[in-house]
């Protein structure tokens, strides 16, 4: 009998424990996969930050932040007649379960006003900013490795 409360107690302890890991894992907004900073040299004041964002519900990235920059911006890059441009916007839409790769050539975020000159290997804390369609806004801080200048973001097959 004593057996039987054992294991009783067991199961219930491990369900509640799995029942708190999904409900932290549902509580997430946006995974974020494979994110990086470009490495600068020195008196460099700007870089771009890189990565993969997939939203759990209808969210907008409205803003980014880092200790390392005076100044952070979402930025896209687009061609205007022939030329490829570079700018700033107000909010880049994420729809549930569609990734948006925020990648050069694309939309990223740009670290301008920067603190510091940034080398291969150091790790970049960038806080993100989401808003859902309530107008309710969440954040979400990740720490970005440094890859060299001219290393592409780097593919798992």
């Amino acid at each position: 009998m004593l057996t039987h409360v054992k294991h009783k107690l067991f199961r219930n302890i491990i369900l509640s424990f799995g029942m708190l890991i999904g409900a932290s894992a549902l509580a997430q907004p946006v995974q974020v996969q494979e994110p990086w900073v470009r490495a600068t040299v020195k008196g460099q004041q700007a870089t771009g930050a890189f990565m993969k964002l997939t939203a759990s519900s209808p969210l907008r990235l409205v803003q980014a932040q880092s200790p390392i920059a005076g100044l952070v911006e979402i930025h896209e890059m687009k061609m205007d007649k022939d030329v490829m441009r570079m700018s700033a916007i107000a909010g880049l839409d994420l729809t549930p379960g569609r990734p948006v790769d925020l990648k050069p050539g694309g939309y990223h975020v740009m670290l301008m006003q920067l603190k510091q000159e940034i080398k291969e290997g150091d790790s970049v804390p960038i806080t993100l900013i989401f808003e859902h369609k309530d107008g309710k806004k969440e954040s979400l801080t990740i720490n970005a490795p440094t890859r060299a200048l001219g290393q592409a973001m780097k593919h798992k097959h």
